[in-house]
């Protein structure tokens, strides 16, 4: 999560600037490389062979526009006015404006319903809520305290009864129940992580992601401010979170996005404080997370923020957003997942990338650059992973996430 000239006021909490004036630096569900020095490759289970990921196809390209939905800050000088209704062209990636849906506040983070007609958002500010949006209609169909401060991250969980939500400002996350009508109830569960301590340069915790793991028997919560991903089991009747494993990062990493691989066994951290990035075994009948060492961003020696990772569905790229460097890494992954190797680095095409999202089909990547207030398109190449940037970036204020449906 992170805020373009203040936003809602993460300065007490975050330990790490992105420079004077820039705002905060924390969050939020991909040709012309530049070199990059070979990083370390490192196995989230070491001296293992992981088996080949079983091959999806890519999904039929859609014809005709697509809608895409912009998430943004309402709050702050040259903001949005809620979120931002757009489409974009499924050949060229082209993007048209359509209008905003207004009566949200700050929503920097977006996530759709499995069934496609309910969008809900964050409200990141001091009094967190959580908002729902019948898409139909385009009717806000009301917001739910979240029960901490700055909610960052939320994502729906497969079953579709329950929107997890991140509280970065007061690092607790929160379950809230979802109605047959897309509507949210109030809140059902919370956790704060009162332990371990927090990290070098961090004051208290700081939930940045609250997501499902890919077999859905648990869910997983990163945090910057402890170093620590922390797995819970999700009664998924009454909406109640159990503690069952902690992985620690190393100190002063700060973990801030975690994406796993479509095979399910491994998973790819963006540490953002120490601008490094790390492979994870999955123990799927646990739910516990082995961190790997860390590995290059391929950025240099410059300041740098890392802040999402995408992978593509056949399990063979994955994609990392720069803020700082403003690039994309690009990384093959071998070894079944269980392994990252950097091939390159391309210009993003703007300033502070802070979200990445591709396509239903995957062949359109979009990145949401928060200070320069656009979103970029590249094409996907999908048999080399290459990207090519499809136009000029769309304009839209204080860019800080872009969900493409």
């Amino acid at each position: 999560m992170s805020s373009a000239n203040g936003g809602w006021n993460r300065r007490r909490f975050v330990g790490v600037l992105a420079g004077a004036g820039s705002g905060l630096i924390g969050c939020s569900t991909s040709s012309g490389p530049s070199s990059a020095s070979a990083p370390s490759e490192a196995a989230g289970s070491p001296g293992t062979t992981a088996p080949s990921p079983t091959k999806t196809p890519s999904a039929p390209a859609p014809t005709g526009p697509r809608p895409l939905y912009l998430g943004t800050y309402t709050s702050v000088e040259g903001g949005g006015t809620g979120i931002g209704i757009a489409a974009y062209d499924t050949g060229s990636g082209q993007i048209t404006g359509a209008g905003t849906i207004t009566g949200v506040a700050n929503p920097s983070y977006l996530a759709m319903h499995p069934d496609g007609r309910t969008l809900y958002a964050v409200a990141e500010q001091d009094a967190g809520a959580v908002t729902a949006v019948r898409l139909s209609d385009r009717k806000v169909l009301g917001s739910r305290s979240t029960g901490g401060a700055g909610p960052c991250h939320l994502s729906v969980h497969p079953g579709g009864r329950w929107l997890l939500s991140a509280n970065y400002g007061s690092g607790s996350v929160a379950v809230h129940p979802i109605g047959s009508s897309g509507a949210l109830g109030t809140l059902r569960d919370s956790v704060t992580h009162s332990s371990p301590a927090p990290g070098p340069g961090q004051e208290g915790p700081h939930a940045h992601q609250f997501v499902t793991s890919p077999d859905g028997g648990h869910v997983l919560a990163v945090d910057l401010g402890t170093d620590t991903v922390y797995s819970y089991r999700l009664d998924e009747r009454t909406g109640a979170l159990t503690e069952v494993s902690r992985a620690r990062t190393r100190a002063g990493a700060g973990p801030r996005h975690l994406t796993f691989h479509p095979g399910g066994r491994y998973a790819y951290l963006a540490n953002e404080v120490d601008n490094t990035v790390a492979v994870c075994a999955y123990d799927r009948k646990t739910g516990h997370l082995s961190v790997g060492p860390p590995q290059s961003t391929g950025t240099g020696s410059g300041t740098n923020y890392p802040a999402q990772f995408l992978v593509t569905a056949n399990g063979s790229y994955a994609y990392l957003a720069n803020r700082g460097d403003n690039s994309l890494t690009r990384y093959a992954v071998e070894a079944g997942g269980a392994r990252l190797r950097l091939l390159d680095t391309v210009p993003v095409g703007g300033d502070f990338p802070r979200q990445i999202a591709f396509s239903p089909d995957g062949r359109l990547l979009f990145a949401a650059n928060q200070r320069s207030g656009t979103v970029s398109v590249f094409h996907v190449n999908t048999k080399s992973g290459a990207l090519r940037l499809a136009g000029r970036p769309f304009a839209s204020p204080v860019a800080v996430c872009a969900l493409p449906l």
